[in-house]
């Protein structure tokens, strides 16, 4: 996964498509941002409301920072309800959880 490739995702995912901002800061969405610093490229990955930063997060590594981004906003997803457990009539992949 990437930044080309992660909105794609979380659209699939369910996560509304305005809630998420690649290569730029917009107001009231998730953004992911390639940096520039003395050490090198990064990647900044935060929620910007108000002209301000949350929950702000720093990686070196583009695909962590994809991941990261996924992995929150995946989870708030399934706490809404959106997405589950596979279904378990069928025979889940060896190693998948059986919820009861």
């Amino acid at each position: 996964m990437n930044s080309e490739s992660v909105l794609g995702w979380l659209i699939a995912m369910g996560v509304p498509e305005e809630l998420v901002s690649i290569g730029a800061e917009a107001d009231d969405a998730w953004c992911l941002l390639r940096t520039e610093s003395e050490n090198g490229p990064g990647w900044e990955v935060f929620w910007r409301e108000q002209g301000n930063r949350y929950d702000w997060a720093s990686f070196s590594n583009e695909q962590v920072a994809c991941f990261y981004l996924f992995g929150r906003l995946t989870w708030t997803q399934a706490l809404r309800g959106v997405v589950g457990p596979v279904d378990v009539t069928n025979t889940p992949p060896q190693g998948t959880p059986v919820v009861r």
